[in-house]
């Protein structure tokens, strides 16, 4: 009988994970792919760039896809996270650190320092990378390739290949192609196409649209209120006024509702592009998300101060765009900040009221924040000029935020280190909108994911590949239901228990949650705690 089903019987470095050859020359077409993009950094002249772009995301493409055939279909459906601790790419390998830095350099050089690329000033013929994407660019969009197009278009070739290698790989679970199909579509759909297509409706002098990234609300698309967003809005006529009321209605109206109904996983695990690219290209590196207690605390007290700082921020900005003369703004900066202060201090309200049990300790941390930003509020009331707060222009505060938190945090970091901290650093640790739908799914969310602690077996497998650092293992062993602000409802939980502890829900808000008291014989009448819960 041929032992090429299981070569080795070592537990330090199975055999079986060697690349097969049909793998290999997956490999080896990608490299291909990979060196055309190489040869084009370096300004190599393309007789045919249209040719060239083509047979390098065609590359590309190919090579994951014949690699993910392999890897999966010669496999029964199942469970496919077998091996990842011996391979280096996905357990903090050479390989690894070598990845990391690649995609570290690659960022730090599209956001800073893009003449490197071949961007050129408006007006010149691009140079490098980015030539290499004028076809598809003017094609789309009429106009020369930019640094941005040259990301988008990388960004939605990876998550649609490495989406389908990810719906291969859980193809026994359906949740997870529904899921991946979602991201997919809305990447290549909002995000990318429809985006490019709008550009050219600003040829015309009757549109001025800030029209990229159409699915993004507040506080992502942190420059919704900027002077130049609202007036570009208001200057393009039904179209840009219809695209900002959907801004606000999203942010108070259409968000809320789908987080009540379903979660944050609406947006976090179906729309967000941040969210398919960490699920689909970032798969392979989510075991490696810290569970540690420090992390988890370091995670609260990161994401819950940019969320405060997106919200100053926000507020500034607006201040400055306002007057303070009610004959000329029939909204004044004083009635501004009042709305602010009303509208924070109903939500405290009401958090206070109706779930400080359920907050403890946390509802101490939410009251000194809450008040720290109703002094701010005050300062900025009696300090701000017509174009300063705290003495910092609100501009510069924006490009601020826009620098550190919307690239370095989310790009650079959050992306640049997936094979080192795992694949949702930039959802764990820094991304506001993750904070403000964490918190509506802790307080008045339908969303829960049950357990059944009768079949855990104690694997392990559910927080293994938990990619936002919960212990979900913890609450299987207890029956108890998961309700965490951090969970994205990605599913892979569920996906991964050899069991069927974990079941994702929407259902009434009675029983949602359980109490963790540990209970001494006589001491309850369980067939009561049961029909309770």
């Amino acid at each position: 009988m041929s032992n090429k089903l299981n070569e080795s019987m070592s537990l330090a470095k199975p055999e079986a994970n060697n690349l097969s050859l049909k793998q290999k020359i997956a490999v080896t077409i990608g490299l291909i792919g990979l060196l055309i993009f190489a040869l084009a950094i370096f300004n190599t002249n393309f007789p045919n760039k249209t040719l060239f772009l083509s047979l390098s995301i065609g590359a590309i493409s190919l090579g994951t896809i014949l690699f993910a055939n392999d890897a999966y279909l010669t496999k029964m459906e199942g469970i496919k996270n077998d091996g990842v601790w011996f391979k280096s790419i996905s357990s903090r390998g050479v390989l690894a650190w070598a990845t990391g830095i690649l995609l570290t350099g690659f960022y730090i050089i599209l956001y800073f320092f893009p003449q490197y690329l071949g961007q050129t000033p408006s007006g010149e013929p691009n140079t490098g990378l980015i030539s290499l994407f004028d076809p598809l660019s003017k094609l789309l969009n009429g106009n020369p390739a930019s640094q941005w197009f040259v990301y988008g278009t990388l960004y939605t070739v990876a998550i649609l290949v490495f989406g389908y290698k990810f719906m291969l790989k859980y193809r026994h679970n359906r949740y997870e192609q529904l899921r991946t199909a979602s991201v997919m579509f809305f990447q290549l759909g909002f995000a990318f196409l429809i985006p490019e297509f709008m550009s050219r409706l600003n040829a015309s002098p009757d549109y001025n649209l800030p029209y990229y990234d159409l699915k993004s609300m507040w506080p992502l698309n942190y420059y919704l209120f900027d002077s130049w967003s609202v007036n570009g809005l208001l200057s393009s006529g039904v179209l840009g006024f219809l695209m900002l009321m959907f801004g606000i209605i999203s942010i108070f109206v259409i968000s809320p509702f789908l987080t009540y109904k379903y979660g944050k996983r609406w947006y976090c695990s179906w729309v967000c592009g941040c969210g398919a690219l960490a699920e689909t290209a970032g798969d392979s590196f989510r075991h490696l998300s810290s569970k540690k207690l420090s992390a988890w605390k370091l995670e609260r007290w990161l994401i819950h101060t940019v969320l405060v700082f997106s919200v100053l921020m926000t507020t500034a900005v607006i201040y400055t765009f306002l007057g303070s003369d009610p004959n000329k703004f029939w909204l004044t900066r004083s009635a501004f900040l009042l709305g602010v202060g009303i509208l924070l201090t109903l939500v405290f309200s009401m958090t206070m009221i109706f779930k400080r049990h359920e907050l403890g300790k946390d509802a101490r941390y939410g009251a000194i924040g809450y008040f720290v930003v109703i002094a701010v509020l005050f300062i900025m009331h009696y300090t701000g000029t017509s174009d300063k707060i705290f003495l910092i222009k609100a501009s510069h505060l924006r490009s601020a935020y826009g620098l550190y938190i919307g690239s370095i945090f989310s790009g650079v970091i959050g992306t640049g280190f997936y094979p080192i901290l795992g694949n949702r650093v930039w959802c764990r640790f820094g991304c506001p909108m993750a904070a403000i739908l964490g918190f509506q799914q802790r307080m008045f969310s339908k969303f829960r994911i049950t357990t059944n602690g009768g079949q855990c077996i104690s694997c392990g497998n559910c927080s293994t590949y938990c990619e936002m650092g919960i212990d979900v293992r913890a609450y299987a062993q207890k029956g108890e239901n998961i309700v965490r602000s951090s969970c994205v409802g990605c599913g892979i939980c569920s996906a991964v228990c050899p069991r069927g502890v974990l079941k994702l829900e929407n259902d009434s808000m009675k029983g949602r949650t359980n109490a963790n008291e540990i209970l001494l014989g006589n001491d309850v009448d369980l067939m009561d705690l049961i029909n309770k819960n």
